[in-house]
């Protein structure tokens, strides 16, 4: 049994290690954290720029990826504390936007501002217990490639957008997209697909 193995099948030492990372009750991890160890874990390709004022609670005991060329702007909020954050390359997260992973990104997504994605939710089946004692759940937000997602836009847990679709800005999206999609509303309902036989993009039947 590997030392990772032994501290998580520990409850004790598993409460310690979390603490050595991040303060109780906290998203975010400690500074050495920060500057000497996710350094060492995480993954950024050649040319990809987190900007200064980006907060990025990431822990080294899940994967964080930024891709070649990409960027996260200012004011984002990355957080892989329950699931792994990748962002392929020539990316875009824009101004204010915000990833609770499990999430994967593909290449040439642009997300405008205030965007949120979230692979999380809070458990609260149970009545007797205040929701901040019960688990969460998980499951995985999965944007495929060349995609734009509008501002104001919310992707729910576990929505996959395929390739080359479009969420118009102030959408809500709690189900799949298809690929060549444009989609609009709250909750997000397709408006237009591309047909490839007459190469054009035609109005969805409602």
């Amino acid at each position: 049994m590997s030392l990772i193995q032994s501290v998580k099948s520990n409850p004790k030492a598993k409460k310690f290690a979390l603490w050595l990372l991040m303060p109780k009750h906290q998203a975010r991890p400690r500074w050495w954290v920060q500057r000497f160890l996710n350094p060492f874990v995480h993954k950024k390709g050649k040319g990809a720029l987190i900007r200064r004022r980006t907060r990025m609670d990431v822990l080294p005991f899940r994967a964080f990826a930024l891709g070649a060329g990409s960027t996260i702007e200012d004011f984002c909020t990355v957080n892989n504390g329950v699931g792994d954050v990748l962002i392929g390359k020539g990316a875009r997260i824009g101004i204010g936007s915000t990833l609770i992973g499990p999430v994967v990104i593909g290449d040439h997504v642009h997300l405008a501002q205030h965007v949120v994605l979230s692979g999380l939710n809070h458990n609260y089946s149970d009545i007797t217990r205040r929701i901040d004692e019960q688990s969460v759940s998980t499951s995985e937000i999965h944007i495929e490639s060349d995609v734009w997602i509008g501002s104001n836009s919310i992707v729910v847990a576990g929505v996959r957008i395929g390739t080359h679709s479009v969420v118009a800005g102030g959408s809500v999206v709690t189900k799949d997209v298809p690929p060549y999609s444009v989609v609009a509303g709250n909750p997000a309902k397709i408006l237009k697909r591309f047909d490839f036989e007459s190469g054009m993009w035609v109005k969805a039947t409602l």
